[in-house]
């Protein structure tokens, strides 16, 4: 008998696992300066991206797995890997700003979507829910922008390693390499990591008056249903 695909939530979970060890690559690549962890950073974060349905046997996935790999591949023999790994912060911070952000002139912020995913639509009824939901799509779109920005300022002028400095320019700012690199690859998660917690403790205190779901609990509807919400889809709660 054939055996059976893994469930999509399986894989999910099997996704989330593996993406912790992408910043320990990231950061052994820009202290070590060997391209090789820099490759394998890459190839580990498309895999998480893509693993789900990699496991749900789309060829479609494995094709595209394969494409960029390769890719990844002649960019890793010209030398090039370590630069595609430090323009992924930047790429990843200026994506989540423009995705919070659109959402912002419809009638449905992004905040809202996870709230109707996690508690189910009936809460967005609840007093200050909805303008808070809101509120808080429109700090981390200002948050996740101004990373951006910072990231960018980091990636051009590092004082050995920069953009500005491989292209001959002089950097208008000098900046440690190793702190840029350190933000570039951990600093910047570590801050959205600290944000999403505090603004969890936050909602508590503010919204005190209504119960909350646990933090185990929300983190784990939010990974459950990020397809659908990456699509935009109303997802009921599990």
């Amino acid at each position: 008998m054939t055996a059976s695909p893994p469930s999509s939530d399986h894989a999910r979970r099997l996704a989330l696992c593996l993406l912790p060890a992408y910043p320990l690559l990231a950061i052994a690549g820009a202290v070590s300066h060997r391209q090789i962890f820099a490759l394998l950073a890459l190839a580990l974060l498309l895999t998480v991206l893509l693993l789900p349905a990699m496991l749900a046997r789309r060829a479609a996935a494995w094709l595209s797995w394969c494409a960029v790999l390769t890719g990844l591949l002649l960019v890793w023999m010209r030398g090039f890997a370590d630069l595609l790994l430090e323009a992924v912060p930047v790429l990843i911070n200026v994506l989540l700003a423009i995705w919070f952000g659109r959402t912002l002139v419809t009638a449905e912020p992004l905040v809202e979507r996870f709230i109707i995913a996690i508690e189910g639509a009936e809460r967005l009824q609840q007093p200050g829910v909805a303008a808070y939901a809101r509120q808080l799509t429109w700090f981390w779109t200002l948050l996740l922008g101004a990373q951006a920005l910072l990231l960018t300022v980091l990636l051009l002028c590092a004082d050995h390693g920069g953009l500005l400095q491989r292209f001959g320019v002089a950097s208008p700012l000098q900046v440690p390499e190793r702190w840029a690199a350190a933000w570039l690859h951990l600093g910047c998660y570590a801050l959205l990591g600290v944000a999403f917690l505090l603004e969890y403790l936050y909602r508590r205190w503010r919204l005190r008056h209504l119960s909350h779901p646990g933090l185990h609990d929300m983190m784990l509807q939010l990974a459950l249903h990020w397809p659908q919400l990456v699509r935009g889809k109303r997802v009921m709660p599990s």
